[in-house]
């Protein structure tokens, strides 16, 4: 068994031109040619003069604000416009094959006004640990419901450990993660933490990044079933596909504003210890994938979690902003740094 490799405007509208004034520029107006004493100037006809002297910068400043005031309310139509859109569908995943168990989607208790997920689908999910639900251990292949139940508890507590202890999170504990894994890969896992490769399966806060106190919230499902790897050997194979929505401080009182998303799908191993040596026998993780959202860029390409920079306005993409919620969506999807 060979050891796994690194997880690794449209054009602004046309300007309308400015109204047409009325008159012809440097026209005499008829009452002009009257003598004066026949017809005293009051107020009305000092207003006339006053716009046939200054017509074209009259007509300039009533045109340009004009002209504001169409970009502006096109602006703002483009906005309700787009804001009433239905968004787009988005690109989803079928479960594996296998035996499965999805997450109890109710939460302990009801999301409150101030708890950080109110307002977004992760206020449904459930909280910390009760968001990973293992299907039942049954007799699969050459393994045995008892093999099944180790190997399904064995990825549970990898999971906890990996995405939901604190001190994990913080970067400690590194060495009770490594343990959890069969000593012929331990090298390779910690290579993955030497060069930031196992943002896929694991998560660590950059330095300064504080979660509020809240429990990150959990969704995804567990899937396991008897196959061969690549070399012949007999594995259990378990599939996770979750979801972990952790809530960061933030100022910005906007629903969901302070919450990242990561969603991976994580592919573990389990050998039959009839097929392995000794030092072979346990946990092999053997591919992972995952993206994040709303996260900073700049960390997380070095494998770290961060709160991003807040963004206003409507996005270009109209997907439907809560698809990275999703489990079944696609971890396709286009590089938003």
């Amino acid at each position: 068994m060979t050891s796994p490799p690194p997880v690794d405007e449209p054009s602004p509208p046309s300007r309308p031109a400015p109204p047409a004034s009325g008159h012809e520029p440097g026209q005499v107006p008829e009452w002009l040619r009257q003598p004066a004493e026949e017809h005293p100037v009051g107020a009305l006809e000092r207003l006339r003069l006053f716009w046939e002297e200054h017509t074209r910068a009259v007509t300039a400043v009533v045109g340009g604000g004009l002209v504001l005031v169409l970009l502006l309310g096109v602006g703002w139509f483009d906005l309700w416009r787009r804001a009433g859109e239905t968004p787009r569908g988005y690109p989803t995943t079928s479960p594996p094959p296998g035996v499965s168990a999805t997450s109890d989607t109710t939460p302990a208790t009801p999301a409150s006004p101030a708890d950080n997920f109110a307002g977004t689908p992760a206020a449904a999910f459930a909280k910390g640990a009760a968001g990973i639900t293992l299907p039942p251990a049954r007799r699969t292949g050459a393994f045995s419901a008892t093999e099944v139940a180790a190997a399904l508890a064995d990825v549970r507590a990898a999971m906890l450990l990996a995405r939901l202890d604190r001190k994990f999170l913080a970067g400690g504990e590194l060495d009770r993660f490594v343990r959890m894994f069969a000593p012929a890969t331990r090298s390779s896992m910690r290579a993955d933490f030497r060069d930031d490769s196992f943002a896929t399966y694991a998560t660590r806060l950059a330095p300064g990044a504080r979660l509020t106190a809240d429990q990150p919230r959990v969704k995804g499902r567990v899937t396991y079933r008897a196959t061969r790897d690549s070399d012949g050997i007999r594995v259990l194979e378990i599939t996770t596909n979750f979801v972990w929505a952790y809530a960061f401080r933030t100022l910005d009182p906007t629903p969901g504003a302070g919450v990242v998303v990561v969603h991976d799908t994580v592919v573990w191993h389990v050998p039959h210890p009839d097929d392995v040596a000794k030092a072979g026998v346990g946990l092999w993780l053997w591919e992972a994938d995952s993206y994040a959202s709303n996260m900073d860029c700049a960390k997380f390409d070095k494998g770290l979690l961060d709160l991003g920079a807040p963004s206003y306005g409507l996005p270009v993409d109209t997907e439907d902003p809560d698809a990275v919620f999703d489990p079944d969506r696609s971890l396709d999807v286009a590089d938003t740094c």
